[in-house]
């Protein structure tokens, strides 16, 4: 096992390179490029899933689709202090989660290779989980980066109604 995660550190290395010289000669544009690959490589991945209007549910089902596909990814929900449920509606009447990105291929790849997060990789990893719950749960959402830190991503999810 811990050949196969050299190995595709080394590959994320690569990636990292690639992305920042993406970023270099496409600008913003290669923001929108990489999300709109990662929600396809999601749609794709997630296309033989169970289907389910639950979202913890459909959380879990994305978990199952980055296992079923090697996709070492590993998040976990989480509440606010104070915070009920993990489940809260906003004010659009939109369901949203917090999500914790703890092990995560992409923030090692970019911490290793000097590149700052929220670039055009984080994009198209929030893309691919998007694309996967959206072909899961039939409906439109949206996965925002509230806080990016050296050891864990923290993201809100949205769910439109």
């Amino acid at each position: 096992m811990l050949k196969k995660r050299r190995a595709l550190q080394e590959t994320m290395n690569f990636m990292a390179a690639l992305a920042a010289g993406m970023e270099n000669v496409l600008g913003r544009g290669a923001n929108s490029m990489t999300m709109s690959a990662g929600r396809n490589l999601g749609r794709k991945f997630a296309a033989e899933a169970r289907h389910t209007n639950d979202l913890l549910e459909a959380i879990d089902e994305v978990r199952k689709v980055l296992i079923a596909n090697n996709c070492l990814w590993n998040f976990e929900l989480f509440k606010e202090q104070g915070q009920a449920d993990y489940v809260t509606v906003n004010d659009k009447n939109e369901s949203q989660i917090f999500l914790v990105f703890r092990d995560c291929m992409i923030r090692q790849a970019l911490f290793r290779f000097g590149h700052p997060q929220y670039g055009s990789l984080c994009n198209m990893m929030t893309g691919f989980f998007i694309g996967a719950l959206e072909t899961i749960m039939g409906k439109k959402t949206n996965l925002e980066i509230r806080h990016a830190g050296e050891n864990a991503c923290l993201k809100v999810l949205t769910v439109q109604v």
